[in-house]
């Protein structure tokens, strides 16, 4: 899997969705999805201003650029406008392994569209990247994300202990994993 290359950027495109790269267009969208506290309060963030929101999209797509990570913004196929992401980040190469992380804009949750992405993008990671695992670190208290995880075989595994930034708690996690059935 040392031959990870995410140029030129790998559009993928579901029933409903495309998934593509997040451009500075797409600013006004990504700073909602980098301010909203509903979605925030899921994975212990403090609200990015429009500014911290576009340094963190450069950050992103610079990180595409050398391999690091890639980050897919969500969109419908009728419409260009951004409604999410879906990534994969913490690539290891020697393990063969990857982590999967999302967002969904509030209003567009509940409606089969983070099933559609995560389907495709984990399609990408097996068959493309030739990952050997995919894993997740969902919030404990995100019911929707753990559902999402194990309606697509992801399996809890080992849990580990976090302290909170913002107010000192400490956080139990549980590692969500799948294992490649394409190989």
């Amino acid at each position: 899997m040392s031959d990870i290359n995410f140029t030129p950027f790998p559009v993928l495109i579901t029933e409903r969705l495309n998934l593509r790269q997040i451009v500075i267009e797409d600013m006004d969208e990504f700073f909602i999805l980098k301010s909203d506290e509903r979605l925030l309060k899921y994975y212990n963030a403090k609200p990015k201003t429009y500014e911290e929101s576009r340094r963190k999209l450069l950050v992103l797509n610079d990180d595409i650029g050398k391999n690091e990570s890639i980050t897919w913004g969500i969109t419908f196929k009728n419409e260009n406008k951004l409604i999410g992401s879906i990534c994969f980040w913490n690539i290891s190469r020697n393990e063969s392994k990857a982590e999967v992380g999302y967002e969904l804009m509030v209003d567009w949750q509940g409606k089969g569209i983070m099933q559609e992405a995560i389907k495709a993008v984990i399609k990408y990671g097996f068959k493309d990247m030739r990952l050997s695992i995919i894993e997740a670190v969902p919030d404990p208290g995100n019911s929707k994300s753990v559902k999402l995880l194990e309606r697509n075989n992801f399996l809890k595994g080992e849990s580990f202990y976090e302290t909170d930034p913002s107010d000192g708690k400490v956080l139990e996690r549980s590692i969500y994993s799948l294992t490649n059935n394409y190989l």
